[in-house]
């Protein structure tokens, strides 16, 4: 088969969904629509997004369609059972999850909790409850530095997050303990992700996270697309957080990039290398910064900043290249609460050499995305429709 893009850019925009699914209702996520919503809120200047076709996917105010769109546009179903990171990632990869991963919103047990601090060996912990990661550290951080036991939290993700002082509990320490976490946590009590939160101050006032931050997944099925592309001797270039979603499994390279504009100057450098196979990003500010802490205006500038730092993105792409942009789930940041919100997701493709304007339509699931980069390189993955044809010249 004659490949049609010597290589794809995936780029997830986390958290940016655009509209309740059918089923949020029964996830309590009724009438969310994150970017419906952030563009409700004021006007947001993204003309760039607007001319690969974000106002033509589902009416948006103030983002009119345009009558022809440079780039491809539709929708992509969550085809899973969950709206977490790891699940729509994985999800792109081919994975669907007809279960989700264990959550625990009153915090973990004591059968968790004893056993971690047994094998351990700490004074005991303090926290274990869902929260802000910047928002626990103010309130537990004083007494933590005081009694040496570490910070242990949750959130609406399937994780457990251990957030400890540098000076108090050194790193190694600390991914010692997550890892010992790791080896507790399996079967019916199999978080996505174990994640190490170090952070440094003097008081409640000046602690801050660090970005010796460290995940541990749980390793996802090894037919998914990354692997696959892997040992079919193709690059497999992970930018940001996306390397740990797949506990590294067939990543070729992991490029690290702490926020939104470091992981855009990385992904540039990575298109202006020489490389065959995939370049996978993710934009994690959208949902850390401003998703999680229900900040509309942050989120609206993070969108703006995004689409300015387009055009940069575009000159790099070579002709044979396709840039992808999607989004994993939602976090409405006008939605009560701070969880993510189960909301379809935007799908744009664009090349330089691709076909424009096509109507992809609500696709039925992100593994469509997968099997099209599959499809495009000879490969098959388990699940996904692909819509290579639709959009390669």
């Amino acid at each position: 088969m004659t490949t049609k893009f010597r290589r794809i850019c995936l780029v997830v925009l986390d958290s940016a969904g655009i509209g309740e699914m059918p089923d949020a209702a029964a996830w309590g996520d009724a009438g969310s629509n994150t970017l419906g919503h952030i563009l409700e809120s004021r006007p947001v200047n993204i003309p760039n997004l607007r001319a690969l076709g974000l106002g033509n996917i589902t009416p948006l105010k103030g983002l009119e369609p345009v009558d022809a769109p440079i780039g491809n546009y539709g929708k992509c179903t969550l085809k899973s059972d969950g709206k977490d990171t790891t699940t729509g990632h994985w999800e792109m990869a081919g994975i669907i999850l007809k279960q989700g991963f264990p959550k625990f919103p009153e915090g973990f047990p004591p059968r968790i909790i004893d056993e971690f601090v047994a094998k351990a060996n700490v004074p005991g912990v303090l926290g274990n409850i869902p929260a802000s990661g910047t928002e626990i550290i103010k309130e537990l951080g004083e007494e933590h530095v005081r009694t040496g036991k570490p910070i242990v939290y949750t959130s609406a993700d399937s994780v457990f997050q251990i957030a400890a002082h540098e000076e108090v509990v050194p790193i190694d320490r600390l991914y010692e303990m997550c890892e010992i976490a790791r080896n507790i946590l399996h079967g019916d009590d199999e978080v996505a992700r174990v994640i190490a939160r170090p952070f440094v101050g003097e008081t409640a006032d000046t602690f801050k996270r660090t970005e010796n931050r460290h995940d541990y997944a749980v390793p996802p099925p090894s037919g998914n697309l990354l692997p696959l592309l892997k040992d079919a001797g193709l690059d497999v270039v992970c930018i940001g957080k996306i390397a740990s979603i797949y506990d590294n499994l067939g990543v070729t390279e992991d490029l690290t990039a702490k926020n939104n504009d470091q992981i855009i100057d990385v992904t540039i450098e990575a298109l202006r290398a020489n490389s065959r196979g995939i370049i996978f990003s993710n934009l994690v500010d959208f949902d850390m910064l401003y998703g999680h802490r229900r900040d509309v205006e942050g989120y609206a500038k993070a969108l703006e900043h995004f689409d300015a730092r387009l055009p940069e993105i575009f000159a790099a792409l070579n002709d044979d290249d396709l840039l992808v942009l999607t989004a994993d789930h939602g976090n409405d940041p006008s939605y009560p609460g701070s969880d993510h919100t189960r909301e379809y997701v935007p799908l744009i493709a664009y090349g330089k050499t691709a076909k424009k304007g096509v109507a992809l339509g609500t696709r039925q699931s992100l593994s469509d995305i997968g099997q099209t980069i599959a499809e495009n390189f000879g490969l098959e993955i388990e699940d996904g429709v692909s819509f290579l044809n639709e959009v390669a010249a």
